[in-house]
């Protein structure tokens, strides 16, 4: 792409920028956001800023993560209106060794809401039904894996009932169907195996600390997200679009033309594997523990590293010399 020319006025180069703003107001950034959108260029940035200035945390954070995923929700057409719940943009703390010196930075990632999946399913013109929902105690009728559940959704829940279970069901056009129920009990499992912040979330709680966690703020959405998104993606034809939705939920978007995604966190919800730090990071990991510059309580909790637990064996007795 031809870098157009500069105003007198304009940062000289992106990394320059150091307002979201002034970010978004760069010539290069406005270029892209019109090849984009196009006329709506303007309803866009707008939408991007009204989402940061609502977040605290988002108003840190890096301003090319907050457009890429912004970039990335654009190219799937899903509004970001967290309202709606279709998509969002979540700020993320991570810490970097940078030069042998541990800082701390905020990255948006985005991710997927699960009624963005089920619009996702709808475009592709193959499902001829597609539904979630949370499942009460006198709902479940009878557990059968191999010939289908039972349900009776006219019961209707107790004030104040908390769902068993979550539900997801799908039938495609050519009649074939399936569908996947997994208990709260095996909800919360996934989410503390999958998500490094719940895990933190939780320690900390347990400690007695202040925390806050998208799983824990919003658990209800995010059962019906899992049990959505493992569903299609297991069992449903995927359309090129939903395959790129797959891959961009809950991942820091790098470029969101070249499918580029770097997973912040370990969520990556098809439950095959974990992703754990490269040996390259985790020599840094050891080292910075080594000359007393962190912590492994302080690794973990930044929720920026997923440990093997051999990794974590070796980590507990650097930490141990040390203190001996």
């Amino acid at each position: 792409m031809t870098t157009p020319s500069t105003p007198h006025n304009a940062p000289a180069k992106l990394s320059e920028c150091k307002t979201l703003k002034e970010f978004l107001n760069h010539p290069i950034v406005t270029e892209k956001i019109k090849s984009l959108v196009n006329k709506n260029a303007a309803t866009f940035t707008t939408s991007i800023m009204q989402i940061v200035n609502s977040n605290a945390m988002l108003r840190t954070a890096d301003p090319t993560s907050i457009f890429n995923a912004a970039c990335m929700a654009a190219t799937l057409n899903l509004p970001l209106q967290n309202g709606l719940g279709f998509a969002y943009i979540v700020p993320y703390k991570k810490r970097e060794n940078v030069n042998g010196k541990w800082i701390e930075k905020i990255e948006a990632q985005f991710q997927i809401g699960y009624k963005g999946f089920i619009q996702l399913a709808q475009r592709s013109g193959q499902f001829k039904r597609l539904v979630a929902m949370p499942v009460y105690k006198k709902q479940l009728i009878k557990k059968d894996f191999i010939n289908g559940f039972e349900f009776d959704w006219e019961q209707a829940p107790e004030e104040g009932e908390l769902p068993i279970g979550y539900y997801a069901y799908f039938k495609l056009i050519n009649e074939f169907s399936a569908e996947l129920y997994m208990s709260h009990e095996e909800i919360d499992a996934h989410a503390k195996k999958y998500s490094q912040t719940y895990r933190t979330y939780l320690d900390k709680i347990a400690n007695g600390k202040k925390a806050n966690s998208v799983w824990a703020d919003n658990f209800e959405a995010m059962a019906l997200k899992t049990v959505t998104k493992l569903l299609l993606s297991k069992q449903a034809p995927l359309s090129v679009e939903m395959q790129s939705a797959v891959l961009a939920d809950q991942a820091v978007v790098k470029d969101a033309e070249k499918q580029e995604f770097s997973y912040t966190d370990n969520n990556i919800e098809d439950g095959e594997f974990l992703m754990v730090v490269d040996d390259a990071t985790f020599e840094q990991c050891k080292q910075s523990i080594q000359n007393g510059e962190t912590t492994l309580q302080e690794l973990c909790d930044s929720g920026a590293y997923e440990f093997s637990q051999e990794q974590l064996a070796q980590l507990e007795a650097i930490e141990q010399a040390k203190g001996d």
